[in-house]
Formats: C-alpha cells, structure tokens, sequence
C-alpha cells in the first residue's frame, strides 16, 4: 500500500543539459509532489561508470556462465538533506509543489572506455538518484547517458606518418614464367573518424593475361577477456565492416589508383578503438589490402592497423570539421544487439486493429542506444538548419499560459530559489562550419600497354 501511495505522490524526473558527456556532466532533479508535505531523510546522487562480461564455456563437459564486472567510475552527492552518518535530531519536510534540484560530476582528465552494448560485454554510464523515505521503500529514479571515448586525436604525430607497402608476385607453369604481379599501397595517415573517407593510393603492374581489382577489407576484431580462475577466459570475434573493390586493370598493362579521385572509402559508423582502457574488452581494426583476379582469387595481401579515432583531421588555417552523433551499425559488434532492458515492446490485447483482420504489429520503443562521433554530413547539417530556422520561427508566436511552469530550485547552500520556467519546443541553432575537403593532383587509374 506505501509503495502504491508514493507512486501517486512522488515523482522524481531525471534531465541533463547533453546527453553526450566528453568532460562534464551537468544534470538537475525535478521533484514533483502534488500532495501535501513529505517527510525526506535526504536525496542522494550516484554516478556509475560499468563495464560487464559475460561468456559460456564447457568444461568436463558441464556449460557453465562466468562473469566479471569492472567499476569505470562510482562517485556521490548529496543533494538535500542530511548524511545517515550525521545525527539527525528531527526528519526535514520537503513542501508541497515542484523542486529542483540541480547537481554536476566532474570527469576525470584519464582516458574512459566509450559507452557500448554487446551480447557478451557492456560498457554502461548512468546517473541514480535515490529518496530516502523513512516510513517506506525509497523511490529512486535512474538515467542512462553516452561517454564520448577515449581520447584520439587524428592530428597526433603517430598516426599522420603515411605507411607503405610493396609486394611482387611471379607464377610459373613448366618452369616457364607466365606472368608477374606487383603491388604498392601507400596509405597517408592511420587514424579516421566514422564517416571519414579512407585514402589509399596504389600502384599495379599487372603482367598476367587475367583482370584483376584491388579489393580492400577492413575487419573489426574484438576480444574478451575474463580474471577467472587460474588461466582465465577470453573469447575473440571478427566482423566486416566494409569491402571495396577498384576498377578493373586490364592484362598486361599498370596503372595507378588513388580512392580519393574515385569512389570514396568511407568508413561507416563503429565503436572507437578501445585498447588498454578496460581490461574486459579490446577492439581494434585491420585493413587489408589485396589484389583479386576474375576468379576471386587473392594474391599480394597486405595488412595495415587503422584506428577509429574521436576528434577528426583538422586541416590547417582551415575551419574544424562539422561532427554529428550517429547510432552503430548493425552488422559490427555494438550495433547489432539491443539489450532487452532497453526494449519496450507492445502487449498483445486480444483485438484486432489491422487491416483484413489482422493484427497490428508495432516496433519496439528503444529506451537507450549508445551513439559514437562522426563526421557530419552536409546534407544532414543543412536539413537540421532548415529545420531550427522554422522552428525559431514559430517560437516567435506568443505563449500560452499552459507552457508556463512555477518551480522551486534548492542550491547547494541550501537557498530555495522560486523561478518561473516556460516550456519551448525550439531548439539550439547548431553552428554551421565549412568543411574543407583537401585533394591532391593524383592522375586516376590508368590503362597504359606496356
């Protein structure tokens, strides 16, 4: 009956200024209590920063699920009231109406692991608040957000030095030499961010009587890795995350090949590079460069390390490129997998609503999806405009009386401070950057009888 009744009385609300937190995390309760007052021990706020692995194993023939849990970030605040340490000679009373409470996290300065769910590991950032009631269950609310990790820069020095790779092949048939292969890729800088195009430059001698294309492969590799028992467990996964093949080079001829001038490589949106920020997951990317003849056959593979990187290539006396936020894609790991927490499904009734007699089917409601930094695109960043332009434009009109709400915001020193807040539907105007896309005088692939 107690839990029933705060229900109906105490509402506890969760909101925060960006949902996407690379430094600092700035959020408030709002508290709402429309019956009479209620007597508050204190409220508490807890920042937690988790990562979960889980896997199964068989063992003497027994499966068997073993787990491990590493704790990112554990801080806390009071928000209102007194400690339960503190002696407390009477319980304070919290008035009728509706209260803010505002609070902030600092994050610390070392290298977070980025927020990201997975069937077998998840790495997960939330904020917790807890009202301590003493004569019932204690309402808690809890709100989940995205870290923007760790910290890669596409302009270190270690990533701008170009890597270069050479091989040559020669077959023979009946100790006759039927043709020779040779291959160069230049690739001008290992760090992109999602939705960057990847260059690379090539150069093909082809001396077969057979066509052949210069595929590129980029793989995610992902390993987990569980502290338990003697040796431990680890389990590793590959996913594709894209492939591309270039124009065909025709028998007997060379030719040079630069992806900046043809079909861009783009690389789509996936998980940052995670390597020695948490000890239960590491994920990295390699790119492999091979050339294939008509037949599918490999020849001269050649293997380079690429990483994901946060902050983008920043071109000199140039203006930074524009960055959105994008949800994984759903054929690499941490977009392919929903936790069911998350999913708030539609209950079937009985009844049915949809055409023919049939019944209507409803997408799930996805509560919360971690997302990653990409580079915006144009299109995109001129809809969005568009759209702020109408919405400011509409917010010009005069509000009405509904939209206004009175509030109540406690400081930390304990001040009540009464506001008035009005509700508005207009959002933010983002700043529009041009992006300046830097190409170098490459000749295209070339056709040239030797």
């Amino acid at each position: 009956f107690l839990s029933s009744l705060l229900q109906n009385f105490i509402g506890v609300l969760l909101h925060y200024v960006n949902p996407i937190l690379p430094s600092c995390a700035k959020f408030s309760i709002l508290l709402r209590q429309p019956m009479s007052k209620v007597l508050l021990s204190s409220i508490r706020v807890l920042l937690r920063g988790k990562a979960h692995a889980q896997l199964k194993i068989t063992k003497s023939g027994e499966r068997r699920t073993v787990k491990d849990d590493q704790y990112i970030l554990d801080e806390k605040l009071l928000a209102w009231g007194k400690d339960k340490c503190e002696e407390c000679e009477s319980i304070p009373i919290l008035p009728r109406g509706m209260h803010q409470f505002p609070f902030q996290f600092a994050l610390p300065q070392s290298s977070l692991p980025c927020s990201l769910e997975s069937k077998l590991c998840t790495i997960r950032y939330y904020i917790k608040v807890i009202i301590d009631i003493p004569y019932a269950s204690s309402p808690q609310g809890i709100k989940y957000f995205t870290i923007i990790g760790p910290h890669i820069d596409c302009m270190e020095e270690k990533y701008l030095s170009a890597l270069v790779g050479q091989d040559r092949k020669t077959t023979c048939c009946c100790c006759c030499r039927r043709g020779a292969l040779a291959l160069r890729i230049t690739l001008d800088r290992t760090a992109y961010v999602c939705g960057e195009n990847i260059r690379i430059r090539a150069h093909v001698e082809n001396r077969q009587d057979v066509s052949v294309y210069i595929n590129t492969r980029l793989t995610q590799h992902v390993e987990y890795f569980i502290e338990k028992g003697v040796l431990g467990e680890s389990k590793a996964l590959t996913c594709p995350v894209l492939e591309h093949k270039s124009p065909s080079i025709a028998p007997n001829s060379q030719g040079k090949y630069d992806s900046s001038l043809e079909q861009p490589i783009r690389l789509p949106v996936v998980p940052p590079t995670l390597i020695g920020v948490c000890r239960l997951i590491q994920i990295y990317y390699i790119l492999k460069v091979c050339l294939e003849d008509e037949k599918g056959k490999d020849s001269l593979p050649m293997e380079f390390p690429l990483t994901v990187a946060t902050l983008p290539y920043r071109v000199p006396n140039a203006a930074p490129p524009m960055v959105d936020y994008d949800f994984c894609s759903e054929h690499v790991e941490g977009g392919r997998y929903i936790s069911p927490e998350f999913r708030l499904g539609q209950v079937y009734d009985g009844q049915a609503t949809g055409e023919n007699g049939e019944f209507a089917m409803e997408d799930d409601v996805i509560l919360y999806r971690p997302v990653y930094v990409r580079i915006a695109d144009r299109d995109r960043i001129s809809q969005r405009y568009s759209k702020d332009i109408i919405s400011l434009k509409r917010g010009g009109a005069t509000k009405s009386g509904s939209d206004v709400t009175l509030t109540t915001t406690h400081e930390p020193n304990g001040k009540s401070v009464p506001n008035t807040t009005v509700n508005s539907s207009v959002e933010a105007v983002h700043e529009l950057y041009s992006k300046t896309v830097q190409s170098e005088a490459e000749e295209p692939l070339l056709n040239v009888k030797i």
